[in-house]
């Protein structure tokens, strides 16, 4: 059995592991709640766009825009595919990056000469060492997402798109659901759904609306404006799962290091317990022993 020092010495470093997760725990708490609420100040603007984007369509329902998905000739189906993969930039998150980069392995799997995009550097490395390629001149962090940050990673995308590099673009990412536990979840960016912007409660107006240059040329430029907000909306949602799943982590860490400490409470105090019933039981019998000399009679040696 270990003794007090070391007892004392183990009891010490788990105090202080567990003051680095508490603390880790309401910085993971801060941050989820600061991103939640940025997000919620820009939901009314891109939901505006989206309106916009539906009634357009309404004008144009059969647009070739290139944005939109086009029905391919029979037999023929998107090849040149892109992911856009959405991890942490650090560990100790559970399993949020080892799902969301599963998810992209086996996508890419069935379809290997995808152009891969990642976001977090822990994805960065994870596919690094394993030698998979993936667009290393697009280097975005996981950490405090912007609508200014998510504009640069739509217009690296675009020019991807635009430039008829790729098909199709999806985005795997993890879904915060709130109190319940976090998805990962693969969706579509590029090209987009009409259907997706059919709203049934709206009708179309009679007046007569012109569109400079033309209805077309307006959708292309609202577009990626909406795409902006669509990425956005995704990076943030991954980002509270992610705080979500490292404020669990570090809660079941704080949890383990109380049960920790308390087990090795007891074993401190019967130990310590041990050494002063061992030190009352030495001076009790020094006592005695010192007793029973003073009792004990006295004999001078005879003279010669």
């Amino acid at each position: 059995m270990a003794g007090i020092a070391e007892l004392k010495s183990r009891m010490i470093s788990i105090s202080e592991t567990k003051k680095v997760t508490d603390a880790m725990y309401m910085i993971s708490s801060v941050k989820m709640r600061k991103a939640q609420n940025e997000h919620k100040n820009s939901e009314h603007f891109y939901g505006k766009l989206k309106s916009q984007i539906s009634e357009i369509l309404q004008y144009i329902p059969e647009t070739k825009n290139r944005y939109f998905h086009v029905p391919l000739p029979e037999g023929k189906v998107h090849f040149r595919h892109g992911i856009l993969l959405v991890t942490a930039d650090k560990g100790l998150v559970g399993t949020y990056n080892h799902t969301a980069i599963k998810m992209t392995e086996e996508y890419m799997t069935r379809h290997p000469e995808t152009v891969l995009f990642i976001i977090g550097e822990y994805g960065r490395q994870y596919f690094k060492a394993k030698k998979i390629p993936y667009a290393e001149g697009f280097n975005y962090p996981a950490a405090f997402p912007s609508v200014w940050e998510a504009e640069k990673i739509c217009i690296d995308l675009l020019d991807y798109y635009n430039s008829d590099c790729l098909d199709e673009i999806s985005m795997i990412y993890t879904d915060y659901m709130g109190n319940h536990p976090s998805v990962c979840k693969r969706k579509v960016l590029l090209p987009l759904d009409k259907s997706s912007f059919y709203d049934r409660s709206a009708t179309r107006e009679n007046l007569f609306k012109e569109f400079i240059p033309n209805a077309d040329a307006v959708l292309s430029e609202i577009v990626p404006t909406y795409l902006t907000g669509f990425i956005y909306s995704f990076i943030v949602d991954s980002y509270c799962s992610e705080q979500q799943t490292r404020m669990l982590a570090m809660s079941t860490a704080s949890r383990n290091a109380e049960e920790m400490l308390k087990k090795l409470k007891t074993q401190y105090n019967a130990l310590r317990q041990a050494g002063i019933t061992n030190e009352m039981i030495e001076i009790t019998s020094g006592a005695k022993s010192l007793k029973r000399k003073k009792s004990a009679p006295m004999y001078e040696e005879d003279s010669k």
